[in-house]
């Protein structure tokens, strides 16, 4: 993994050999602090590359145990083991550009987890790079089963958890999947209540 602090945010992109590695060249870095629920998390983001896949976890708890506690099975970035581990999380991936697939039809996705249970989806509105017009805000509001996630004023997709398991608080991750290098800024998170 390489993050460099340069003129356009914090760019990070995975410096492993995913000819090499597969599946195991991505990697998601964890803010170490813990949020409560009834939040906006927002930050800037500018995609550099083509191609990989951009994430963000929320909400995410570690199974009986803190996230980083060493009782939880290890993570090297392979991505079984968060959707599917000992972490209880949603994630939202968007620029999702791993597969020709997914660059035809351009969608963001909305996980919970454990289980890999899609339970949102909408339309990516980002462009291609040679289209990128600077960075773009994205943001996701947390509050109880209520979670909205949107690209600068643009609501990508709504989503409330009728089940019996809301998740609440946790921390903040984001994913990268190789080959995507692209720049973060202005993370943000307030309060909804206050």
């Amino acid at each position: 993994m390489r993050a460099v602090a340069g003129p356009q945010g914090l760019e990070l992109e995975s410096t492993a050999d995913e000819l090499e590695l597969g599946d195991h060249a991505h990697f998601t870095v964890w803010c170490p602090v813990e949020l409560p629920d009834g939040i906006c998390v927002s930050w800037s983001f500018r995609p550099l590359t083509d191609e990989g896949l951009a994430m963000v976890f929320f909400a995410a708890t570690g199974a009986g145990a803190d996230l980083f506690s060493p009782r939880l099975a290890p993570r090297t970035g392979y991505y079984p083991q968060y959707h599917s581990g000992d972490i209880r999380t949603l994630h939202a991936s968007y620029y999702r550009r791993k597969w020709p697939s997914e660059r035809r039809f351009t969608t963001s996705n909305l996980r919970k987890s454990p289980g890999f249970q899609l339970v949102a989806q909408g339309a990516d509105p980002l462009p291609a790079v040679g289209d990128v017009d600077g960075f773009y805000r994205v943001h996701i509001v947390k509050d109880g089963p209520s979670v909205r996630f949107g690209i600068d004023d643009l609501t990508v997709f709504a989503w409330h958890d009728e089940s019996d398991d809301v998740l609440a608080g946790g921390r903040i991750g984001f994913r990268h999947m190789a080959p995507l290098r692209a720049a973060y800024r202005d993370l943000e998170v307030t309060s909804l209540h206050d």
